[in-house]
């Protein structure tokens, strides 16, 4: 396997540098601090195909492959692990699962939209007291007629608030019985659908996150995303590129920590030398970069094999687990190299601490990986 950079990659990652030092780098910390989603952002990264990477361009995506789009997300979260939060969630959730599972008529109508970004996506699966216990989900869903009466709440949802359209996962079946769930598309304005409360988070503060509410709401079957009872089964293989993702956000704000850990360590000087010269800072550097590099490898590895068609969910789940292990991990050392400054919002390291935590939860938790990885080996 040849992980070089592609001239294709390379050209991603400066336009990215380019584009977030003019609109993220100055309004980063306004938003965090407001907890405000820059939804204007997001329309001008549709523009530059960043809101539709893996949609082929028949239905006016950018067309490229796992690791143009895993370029994508980590150099966004270099500057801002909320803004590379929500431009992952929208690309591998909610746009990735009408990609893989929509019908023709539904890719045609809703992935223009959602790759131009004229469109937010979210994406519906956790409920407050089913998080990883996906199979006993309480939100319904009741066939009547042509329609469906959907009833529930859904939470901890990516663009909750300012989604344009969201792919539900509600329940059709008898709880914790097989195949009880099916996928919905459910456009913003459909009566009986609304936004609920907020969430108000430590960390990826201008990455919107909400409750949905449904109170008898009704969608016609043509809303509905494959077989009745399909839903789990769909969720999981949408999750297998979402881990990609969601290592592909922790490997980015592990970089940005560390890149503001070498250039500070050579700055700032104790006993008349730099602090990179003493052995314990240097260790520290030693560290990240080694973990950041593992971290590339496995999420590389389940790239080629996600391009390449080839079932990679222990592979998937290893990146992320391990990606966002070492973010949490390299970005509290970040912290611990700049002192009390580190502890202060005038230097970006703290940022990188509060918001790499996320990854070590978000798309399934750390643990829920090593099950994935465990039961594929002990099968």
């Amino acid at each position: 396997m040849d992980f070089q950079q592609t001239d294709t990659q390379l050209s991603i990652a400066e336009m990215i540098r380019d584009f977030a030092n003019k609109h993220i780098r100055p309004k980063m910390m306004e938003w965090d601090e407001a907890q405000k989603f820059p939804v204007d952002l997001f329309h001008k990264m549709g523009e530059l195909g960043l809101m539709g990477v893996l949609v082929p361009t028949e239905y006016g995506g950018a067309g490229l492959g796992y690791f143009e789009y895993v370029t994508v997300i980590s150099e966004i979260a270099k500057v801002c692990g909320s803004i590379g939060l929500s431009v992952a969630a929208h690309n591998s959730l909610c746009t990735g699962h009408i990609l893989y599972f929509g019908n023709d008529a539904q890719k045609r109508k809703y992935l223009p939209l959602l790759a131009s970004g004229k469109w937010i996506g979210a994406w519906g699966l956790t409920e407050a007291n089913t998080g990883s216990d996906a199979g006993n989900m309480s939100c319904t869903a009741v066939k009547d007629g042509d329609e469906w009466v959907i009833n529930g709440t859904k939470n901890w949802i990516t663009h909750g608030i300012s989604g344009n359209v969201t792919v539900l996962i509600a329940r059709t079946g008898e709880p914790r019985s097989k195949n009880n769930s099916t996928a919905f598309i459910v456009e913003q304005g459909t009566p009986g659908f609304s936004a609920g409360k907020k969430e108000n988070k430590l960390g990826m503060r201008a990455s919107e996150t909400a409750e949905l509410i449904f109170d008898n709401c009704r969608i016609s079957d043509s809303q509905r995303m494959g077989n009745v009872g399909q839903g789990f089964e769909q969720a999981m293989k949408v999750l297998d590129g979402g881990r990609i993702s969601i290592a592909a956000l922790a490997l980015g704000i592990a970089k940005g920590a560390y890149e503001a850990s070498v250039k500070y360590s050579k700055e700032r000087r104790q006993f008349d030398q730099p602090i990179s010269n003493f052995q314990a800072i240097a260790f520290k550097i030693a560290d990240m970069v080694t973990q950041i590099e593992a971290s590339e490898a496995l999420i590389y590895q389940a790239c080629d094999m996600k391009n390449r068609g080839v079932k990679m969910t222990k592979q998937s789940a290893m990146a992320k687990y391990y990606a966002s292990e070492a973010s949490v991990r390299i970005s509290t050392d970040a912290v611990q190299i700049f002192g009390g400054y580190g502890y202060t919002k005038d230097f970006p390291v703290e940022k990188f601490y509060r918001d790499s935590k996320l990854c070590t939860i978000g798309e399934g938790t750390s643990e829920i990986q090593k099950i994935v990885i465990s039961r594929d080996i002990l099968k």
